[in-house]
């Protein structure tokens, strides 16, 4: 009998999440990167085998919201407890269990199966990790505990097998040679941003937003053309730099890594305009995608 499920993940910020994404899909689906709210959208991975079709989905860290594009985060977070038939919460082994225990309280009332997992345990000692399972256990009396390293693939092949046990039977609910629900100008705007995480400080990744404006596609090419936005005019110098410098930077970084994701030779232009009110404004955040309906 074939099965297949929706497999939720969700957890708060810095705890490892997009990567375990990445391990779990097999292809870099969910930017992963050093820096917090790194995920801003719900982003479907789908596995498939001949028994089985996993439909995974990432979710932005849990926080408390200070602006509207924080509301919609959350947002995105609390529908991945209302559809799934399996919900993966991730932790790490330095993360204070209290955290938006509001958030918490909604998963301890889930009664679908939950699998909590404790990420980075390469960071911690048997001792230290059988006090963290021993408190998960207190606040998630029903949760199964999974130790795991997401970044070294450690007792990834173990949670897909459980996954596999815990699966309901069903047909498919996505062609077979199907990766994710997103379109591929979505990739194109969330490269783009993985690169601008990397590569500026402090304020500028979280005050920008990226559209893909353009893209045609050949047998052997594809043009691109993409705008960031930012909030201000000093952040948009920022981001271009000194004659460019930055900007072409970025730009050929999100080019190699857009040539390896689409299997294809890139010309990628980026513009970058202001537009003060993006992360406030209702009608903007629509225009970018931020609707968890």
């Amino acid at each position: 009998m074939h099965k297949a499920g929706f497999v939720n993940i969700v957890g708060n910020p810095n705890v490892g999440k997009s990567t375990l994404m990445n391990q779990l899909v097999g292809e870099r689906i969910s930017i992963a990167t050093f820096k917090a709210q790194t995920t801003r959208h719900r982003i479907m991975g789908i596995v498939n085998t001949p028994e089985m079709q996993i439909v995974f989905s990432d979710t932005p860290g849990v926080l408390k919201p200070n602006y509207k594009l924080q509301e919609s985060m959350l947002a995105f977070s609390e529908s991945a407890l209302t559809d799934a038939d399996i919900l993966l919460y991730v932790t790490d082994v330095v993360e204070n269990p209290e955290k938006n225990k509001d958030f918490l309280d909604k998963v301890a009332k889930q009664t679908i199966p939950v699998i909590l997992l404790i990420n980075k345990i390469d960071q911690s000692d048997q001792k230290g990790l059988g006090d963290i399972v021993e408190k998960w256990h207190t606040l998630l009396p029903n949760a199964e505990i999974l130790p795991i390293s997401a970044k070294n693939k450690f007792g990834v092949d173990i949670l897909l097998k459980r996954i596999h046990d815990l699966l309901p039977d069903s047909p498919p609910y996505f062609e077979k040679d199907q990766l994710t629900d997103k379109p591929a100008r979505f990739f194109v705007t969330e490269i783009i941003r993985e690169k601008i995480l990397l590569y500026y400080d402090k304020e500028i990744p979280y005050a920008v937003e990226v559209r893909c404006d353009s893209f045609k596609e050949t047998e052997h090419n594809i043009h691109i053309s993409a705008t960031i936005y930012v909030e201000r005019n000093s952040q948009k110098g920022i981001v271009i730099g000194h004659q460019g410098v930055a900007i072409k930077k970025v730009n050929t970084e999100a080019r190699k890594a857009l040539e390896r994701f689409f299997g294809k030779s890139i010309y990628l232009e980026t513009y970058v305009k202001v537009d003060k009110d993006w992360r406030s404004s209702d009608k903007e955040l629509n225009i970018f995608g931020y609707n968890p309906e």
